[in-house]
């Protein structure tokens, strides 16, 4: 199974994605100033396959 995490504050997205049968983080990011200039993603993955 797995879960997506969000937390959302009013510019900001942070999220984790989390596989729950090998207890590990798949993925997490943000998004930062939404809305507003400068605004950006960022993801970092998980490579590493099983």
């Amino acid at each position: 199974m797995k879960i997506l995490v969000l937390n959302c504050g009013s510019s900001s997205i942070k999220y984790q994605l989390y596989a729950m049968t090998e207890q590990k983080v798949l993925a997490k990011g943000i998004v930062d100033k939404v809305g507003l200039k400068g605004a950006y993603l960022k993801n970092e993955r998980n490579e590493k396959r099983t």
